[in-house]
């Protein structure tokens, strides 16, 4: 099979996957201490930290949603239930034995159907619980100039026990993805996919152009 290097990944869209990643460790790693369940920063600046990267991380996501919708890419994560067996049957027998992927990448179609049903659950349910979750736990109550300003709700175990879960779930995906990035052509291949935009997708203009030449030689003879 025929491969070209393709320009899949474009560069703002490799900032957010990385910053994204980045903050999502952070605050992992903050929120469990204030949590905590260890100590390294202390619980103060521990506090602080997560509260600052809370608010790089929202920046980042109001970026992402511009971005992804004034270039059209929103509609790689729209969810599809074609090839979702296939591709299923992949990931749990065809991948150990060398099975070809039932589903080809390409610049309109980088995700394949399990990988939308997934990014599709996290920026609608999971990162929204998440984000929600932790500005009514900041503003609960919030010192002004006035005194201290009160968000209506009787106890903030509700909301602690939806945001501990959400950032569960959000650390369960990375520890999935870190597995499958090993999973292309090669262990590193997706990881340098990401790192440089540029991924080897097979030549499927050469491969038609192979295949009519055949069909030419057929009839010819």
């Amino acid at each position: 099979m025929s491969k070209k290097q393709v320009y899949i990944y474009k560069s703002f869209e490799r900032f957010w996957h990385w910053m994204q990643a980045i903050l999502i460790f952070f605050l992992g790693f903050t929120g469990f201490e204030i949590h905590g369940t260890y100590t390294f920063f202390g619980f103060r600046d521990a506090v602080r930290y997560h509260n600052f990267a809370a608010y790089l991380f929202i920046g980042l996501i109001v970026f992402a949603i511009f971005w992804h919708l004034t270039t059209g890419e929103y509609k790689q994560y729209i969810p599809t239930f074609q090839n979702i067996k296939a591709q299923l049957d992949y990931y749990i027998f065809g991948i150990f034995r060398n099975a070809p992927h039932p589903t080809k990448k390409s610049v309109l179609s980088k995700l394949n159907p399990l990988q939308k049903i997934t990014y599709f659950g996290l920026k609608i349910l999971v990162i929204p619980v998440s984000v929600t979750s932790g500005l009514l736990y900041m503003f609960y109550r919030y010192p002004t100039k006035h005194g201290v300003e009160a968000i209506n709700i009787q106890t903030l175990e509700l909301i602690a026990i939806f945001h501990t879960i959400a950032a569960i779930m959000l650390i369960a995906f990375i520890i999935t993805h870190l597995y499958l990035i090993t999973t292309g052509e090669t262990v590193t291949s997706n990881l340098k996919a990401m790192l440089t935009g540029f991924e080897e997708l097979e030549d499927e203009h050469k491969e038609e152009k192979m295949d009519e030449s055949k069909l030419s030689t057929q009839n010819l003879d």
